[in-house]
């Protein structure tokens, strides 16, 4: 998918002090589930632009692709009795039938055989069993060229697009490893350097390397998970702190993906600041103080987020829920200015 736009750069963010843990549960009862109207579901639906040249794709397959994304995952974690379960079903039947039951995409790589994106959003699909033949060899033809493979893109970019790869039964790949070294977060770099791109650079590693959350913990290679386990609670307060919820909800989703969880008194306190900005609707803004609840969230600016607390706590939950420890006694491993 193409990558989630981040937040105001405005110079680093610091990592502040441990706040004093909140008094509120963990992710599921702390987050009311969205609203599941006809008419919010409809805000998803692909427009008569869908496949026209100046389309515009953050309006259209991007917000299709990240309900897609976070339905497999939903999906995967929760048993089909479970209303949740049968929520996140539907709701990948009606992205499926959006995009003509795989046929659109195959519209589609023919008029851009190049783009990336339209793989992005059909491994989503493809994660929940929901394949089109046609795409996948018109594709698979593609993938195979030079020019697809020699491509230059962000190193997070590229992860994405490798793990659309495997995930869609396109072509096997040895490249992660490479692609993963030339990230931000694969060079331990100081703390303190951490600003709101390079949250959304980590997510967007974290997220290839467990498959969405559905490949589990073990996708994260040791060193990095434990980097993550000295430095990634005082990020999230700090972006929580600076009203940065859509970032914030994205770090609780990598928290949710790593060996070791969080202290409890992380997740209740950061759970329980994201629950008081949600609107009635269960929607959640990027950020700032919240939405007037007089009136109905901006879809634009509250899907995404949203999405993101729904994927967190689902990954959260089913991590609690098999037993997982929270606040394991985790010894820093000295990473920073003298790491």
């Amino acid at each position: 998918m193409p990558p989630v736009p981040a937040a105001p750069r405005a110079g680093p963010v610091r990592p502040s002090a441990p706040r004093s843990p909140g008094r509120s549960r963990v992710p599921a009862s702390a987050v009311r589930p969205p609203a599941g109207s006809a008419s919010v579901r409809e805000q998803f639906a692909l427009g008569e632009d869908a496949l026209a040249a100046d389309g515009q794709v953050n309006r259209s397959w991007k917000p299709l692709g990240e309900l897609a994304q976070v339905c497999a995952t939903v999906s995967r974690h929760t048993a089909p009795p479970d209303q949740l379960h049968a929520c996140a079903a539907d709701l990948m039947a009606f992205a499926w039938q959006q995009t003509g039951r795989g046929e659109l995409f195959l519209r589609l790589q023919r008029l851009e055989p190049f783009a990336t994106y339209p793989l992005e959003v059909y491994a989503a699909m493809a994660a929940a069993g929901l394949r089109h033949p046609g795409y996948e060899a018109a594709t698979a033809a593609v993938a195979r060229t030079r020019g697809w493979q020699l491509t230059e893109q962000e190193p997070t970019r590229r992860l994405g697009v490798l793990n659309a790869e495997i995930r869609s039964g396109i072509r096997e790949s040895d490249a992660m490893p490479q692609a993963l070294r030339r990230t931000w977060l694969a060079g331990l770099p100081e703390p303190w350097t951490f600003e709101a791109s390079s949250g959304y650079s980590l997510t967007h590693v974290v997220f290839p390397l467990t498959d969405w959350g559905r490949a589990g913990p073990g996708g994260v290679p040791p060193d990095l998970a434990d980097y993550l386990a000295d430095w990634l609670p005082p990020w999230l307060d700090t972006c929580l702190d600076a009203g940065m919820w859509d970032l914030g909800c994205e770090l609780l989703a990598v928290a949710a993906s790593l060996p070791l969880l969080p202290e409890r008194d992380v997740l209740q306190d950061a759970w329980a600041r994201i629950a008081a900005v949600q609107h009635p609707s269960g929607a959640i803004p990027e950020q700032g103080g919240g939405t007037d609840h007089d009136s109905g969230p901006d879809f634009l600016s509250h899907y995404h987020p949203t999405l993101m607390a729904a994927f967190a706590a689902t990954l959260t939950t089913g991590r609690l829920d098999d037993g997982t420890r929270a606040g394991t006694h985790h010894r820093p491993g000295g990473q920073g200015v003298l790491g």
